[in-house]
């Protein structure tokens, strides 16, 4: 099985709804319960990240998102699927339930 990640996509810093979080741990148990189920979490907004580049020497930080963006990631799942079919399958699922836009992209090398 191919490993996938499937990123949930926001353009507001608006935090799931309680019906949304019951769909979504719904979504979840079921991608448990046929064998789909690697890894899931949300993030936090673009404001709380910080970007570290340590390419020439000592890191470097900076405050802020790496892109300025209009839509960022809230949230992903890793999946296994047989196949890019059945993670995209997986994946309007997931839409649904979250009640977003997600992209998918399989993981290299997993």
């Amino acid at each position: 099985m191919a490993q996938y990640l499937v990123s949930v996509l926001a353009d507001s810093s608006q935090l799931a709804t309680e019906q949304e979080m019951t769909a979504i741990r719904a979504f979840n148990l079921r991608l448990k319960a046929e064998g789909h189920w690697v890894f899931a979490g949300g993030l936090g907004s673009p404001d709380t990240a910080t970007v570290v580049d340590g390419r020439d020497g000592e890191a470097l930080f900076t405050d802020g998102p790496y892109l300025e963006s209009k839509e960022y990631i809230i949230g992903f799942w890793v999946i296994e699927a047989a196949d890019l079919d059945v993670a995209l399958r997986l994946a309007g699922l997931g839409s649904k339930h979250c009640n977003r836009r997600v992209e998918v992209r399989p993981v290299l090398g997993a």
